[in-house]
């Protein structure tokens, strides 16, 4: 630590990104961590952050890249409160075969995201509780029970919904009292 107690800004900086993947974005760096806009782009000139997509970066000292995708898909978001849900958090949950071609993120509250990938990711509005919350490496998700509503009103085909509904019954993923509810709604929605 420098004199007068402060942690220098890329100790900082190395803690943030080691609890998302690896990766910071530029907004976190000089808002939350008031790092100097000069000092980050000094830190990306000299090769300690490499860019991933607009905004984000990887510290490359940082093991996380397997998750990637994912992380990027939360932080481009801008919120802080953006959770993986819908169909891709059916597929990493493994209680269905879906196969989403595009990250499905939720936020609480809409605000316009300009970014030149907006086809690789779809961003949906909904305020969710809190025990409709989980984690997965490192980063918030919803759980299966939530997925699968999420993804009944979304249009998922009934097929991959009455196989999460089945696998989540088999491994205890989804609690018996919404296993009812969740294949009552199928029905009617059905």
């Amino acid at each position: 630590m420098p004199l007068g107690g402060r942690p220098l800004s890329r100790d900082a900086l190395l803690d943030l990104a080691e609890a998302q993947n690896g990766l910071v974005t530029r907004q976190q760096a000089i808002a939350e961590l008031e790092i100097d806009p000069t000092a980050f782009d000094a830190l990306v000139a000299r090769g300690r952050l490499e860019r991933v997509a607009r905004g984000i970066y990887r510290y490359p000292r940082v093991p996380g890249v397997e998750y990637e995708g994912y992380q990027v898909a939360l932080l481009r978001t801008g919120d802080a409160d953006a959770v993986l849900s819908h169909e891709t958090a059916l597929a990493i949950h493994d209680i269905s075969d879906v196969n989403p071609s595009r990250y499905h993120v939720t936020i609480p509250r809409a605000h316009r995201i300009r970014r030149s990938d907006n086809d690789r990711y779809v961003i949906h509005v909904q305020r969710l509780p809190t025990r409709q919350v989980t984690w997965w490496q490192q980063m918030p998700i919803v759980t299966p029970a939530a997925a699968i509503e999420q993804c009944m009103a979304y249009g998922t085909p009934t097929y991959l919904l009455r196989q999460a509904l089945d696998r989540g019954a088999r491994t205890g993923a989804v609690p018996r009292a919404e296993l009812t509810r969740l294949t009552e709604a199928l029905e009617r929605r059905a």
